[in-house]
């Protein structure tokens, strides 16, 4: 069984404000010199990955989809400016999308064929978002997280089917561990670095064991643990950065560890089957 690793490529300050809207200070870019540091990793393993790309970002760093693409990894869309996508609405996701897709397609030659959206906010409030990707061209998302607070809690855990009203398109959530108090998100984020390595290592093997993928997502500036903060509440600044540690130590044990593929890989295989 091949899990997958994804890389939701925004820089320091793309993290949603209590409004819902991207943050954009003044102030250098962090973005190139992770990505690069991620892609070094990834070379010394020989594995392949998903990256999924805010357009805003494509656009101010040209050249990093095709560095990105040129080591063979996976190009997705993460929508062009990190909004909600419920604030953005049907007209404007749908005109991020196709911006996205536009700037990524210039610069690699390829349109993505996946997307995520930021902070998970495809879900019950945005019915219409599923039916705008599949006429966009998508085959698959991976916006819907099985956790509370940034998603249904009850959700599937695995790759799964969804109805559109022009066909199916594939739902790829991230990895959680199941628990007493609920879902825990071990696959990524601050939970990646906060809970034990070996609870995030047994929950992906027990989804080995099962046939299932273990999906995992890593933002560059987690590379990053000296980079810039916004400056934000305690509650809200612990869910964007965690503590200060950097995810690489992590990341390179589960390189070691497990096998990987792109999540392109993976929805073919998925499909098929």
């Amino acid at each position: 069984m091949h899990n997958v690793l994804t890389i939701d490529v925004e820089d320091w300050y793309h993290v949603c404000n209590h409004d819902g809207k991207p943050v954009v200070p003044q102030g250098p870019k962090q973005v190139r010199p992770n990505v690069e540091r991620i892609l070094t990793l990834l070379a010394e393993y020989d594995v392949k990955a998903t990256f999924f790309m805010l357009g805003s970002v494509a656009e101010e760093e040209p050249a990093l989809t095709g560095d990105i693409v040129n080591a063979g990894h996976e190009i997705a869309s993460h929508g062009y400016s990190h909004t909600l996508v419920p604030l953005l609405g049907p007209d404007k996701f749908r005109d991020e999308l196709r911006r996205t897709a536009e700037i990524i397609g210039h610069q690699t030659g390829c349109r993505p064929m996946g997307f995520r959206a930021p902070q998970w906010s495809v879900n019950g409030n945005t019915p219409w978002a599923l039916d705008i990707l599949h006429e966009e061209g998508y085959r698959y998302d991976s916006s819907c997280n099985p956790l509370p607070f940034v998603g249904d809690p009850r959700g599937a855990r695995n790759p799964y089917s969804i109805a559109t009203s022009g066909g199916a398109i594939i739902e790829v959530p991230p990895m959680v561990t199941p628990s007493l108090f609920g879902n825990l998100p071990t696959g990524g984020g601050w939970g990646f670095r906060f809970f034990p390595l070996g609870v995030i290592v047994r929950t992906a093997r027990t989804l080995n064991q099962a046939g299932k993928p273990a999906v995992f997502y890593l933002h560059p500036r987690e590379m990053d643990p000296s980079g810039p903060r916004l400056d934000l509440p305690a509650l809200q600044a612990f869910a964007a950065y965690g503590t200060r540690t950097d995810a690489e130590g992590r990341l390179r044990h589960l390189l070691q560890t497990f096998r990987f593929c792109t999540m392109k890989q993976l929805v073919e295989t998925w499909e098929v089957a």
